[in-house]
């Protein structure tokens, strides 16, 4: 007798439909804004069904469009919420308001700030040069490779698309791959996720280390202060070597000017980091 989920069980009525369609713009409707901290929100979109599932492999990001004072705006996100979830997806997203610095602030955050429920924004993926399949297993650019270790570099709100490849491998009891995080901002205040991010490192602390740097702070911060160089990455990711892969997501300076050299300086290969 057939099990649950075996073969006979997987007619195309019990199929999950995928929102995401490569090269295809889709809409999702805003159905809850919550208020995560003064200017970070997570917004919940509807799919199609309550069966419907996003379709975005882990690793990978989909492009937002908006309309913004008559110009057309596009930004790359990756949700917070699983893959394995139906029927929604979350984002969370700090705002940039206005200020000196820059006068018109985030265009694409103030307008999805400024969404009611009920309002629409547009999709576009999945997007990305990075995969993660599970066990220690992964894509780059398509090509099929393998980790025992794997380090994640992430600055600002490219914690995204590192978190969802952490939460798969912790996800799965039987991924036996090694994984560490180093996660820069510019302040504790910017630091998104940490919540979440804390209490993986706490529930899992043989398989899951994690590490923060601020540009600067206040007394009482436990973190490091200052860009990734050279000793953090010697401290807290995994030595260069066979069955070590590191990637990394944040802004291009970051990358160019401090996390690359510093991976170089270390003696990691430069077929075993990318950016994501």
């Amino acid at each position: 007798r057939p099990q649950a989920g075996g073969l006979m069980g997987a007619g195309p009525s019990c199929r999950s439909p995928t929102f995401l369609e490569p090269g295809v713009k889709k809409s999702a409707v805003l159905v809850e804004k919550t208020n995560v901290s003064p200017d970070t929100r997570r917004f919940r979109f509807a799919l199609p069904t309550k069966r419907t599932k996003l379709g975005l492999p882990v690793g990978n990001h989909m492009q937002v469009y908006a309309e913004v004072d008559g110009e057309t705006v596009l930004r790359s996100y990756t949700p917070v919420s699983s893959n394995a979830d139906r029927g929604f997806f979350d984002m969370v997203i700090k705002v940039y308001g206005k200020n000196d610095k820059f006068p018109a602030g985030g265009k694409m955050t103030q307008h999805l700030d400024g969404l009611k429920l009920g309002d629409s924004i547009q999709v576009k993926g999945p997007l990305g040069k990075f995969e993660y399949l599970g066990k220690g297993r992964f894509t780059v650019e398509g090509e099929a490779r393998s980790a025992d270790s794997i380090g994640l570099i992430a600055g600002g709100t490219g914690i995204t698309p590192a978190y969802q490849v952490v939460k798969a491998i912790l996800g799965d009891a039987n991924d036996s791959t090694k994984v560490s995080l180093i996660f820069a901002n510019q302040t504790p205040d910017d630091v998104l996720l940490k919540a979440e991010l804390d209490k993986l490192a706490k529930d899992f602390p043989d398989r899951f280390k994690l590490h923060y740097t601020v540009d600067r702070a206040d007394g009482g911060w436990e973190g490091s202060t200052g860009f990734v160089d050279e000793a953090m990455v010697k401290a807290h990711m995994p030595a260069p070597g066979d069955g070590t892969f590191i990637a990394a997501c944040g802004p291009p300076a970051m990358l160019d000017k401090a996390v690359f050299p510093a991976l170089d300086s270390v003696g990691y290969s430069k077929g075993d980091y990318m950016s994501f």
